[in-house]
């Protein structure tokens, strides 16, 4: 993980941490209607509570396993983690760019893949100059790396 995704990562665990009070509040709420069996608010109140913990759980489990690699410390002409890799798809020509990042902070509307992607698994190792094949939904495309940058 970038330290970049380990920052975003902890800030949204403390925003989720956050709302637990809401939630309980919710929960009170809803209680003081009355039958709890047949209190929608209330079931409605705990599942969200429910949500939101497994949510906090899981994010705390991953912060606590992350390994933080910060890619400003890295270099080199071939593509690994933390790298900006330009391509272009050689049948369309058109021009890519993608940030290779941790599963857990990919984006692809920001222009993040994660490594362990197929177009990120393919790119691992290549240069400038190299072709990649993936195979995607849309059958096998090809890229040419034409820039890895840091």
């Amino acid at each position: 993980m970038t330290p970049e995704g380990f920052a975003a990562m902890k800030k949204q665990l403390a925003e989720l941490k956050a709302l637990r009070v809401g939630i309980s509040r919710e929960i009170e709420v809803a209680r003081e209607h009355g039958d709890l069996k047949e209190n929608a608010e209330y079931h409605a109140a705990k599942d969200k509570q429910g949500i939101s913990e497994a949510h906090i759980r899981d994010m705390e489990d991953k912060l606590s396993r992350a390994e933080v690699i910060d890619p400003a410390t890295l270099g080199g002409d071939r593509v690994k983690f933390g790298a900006t890799v330009d391509l272009e798809d050689v049948e369309s020509g058109q021009a890519v760019t993608y940030r290779i990042v941790g599963a857990d902070e990919s984006n692809i509307d920001e222009g993040t893949i994660s490594v362990t992607s197929p177009v990120g698994r393919a790119l691992i190792n290549k240069e400038a100059g190299d072709e990649v094949r993936v195979k995607a939904p849309g059958g096998i495309r090809v890229y040419e790396v034409q820039n890895v940058r840091w």
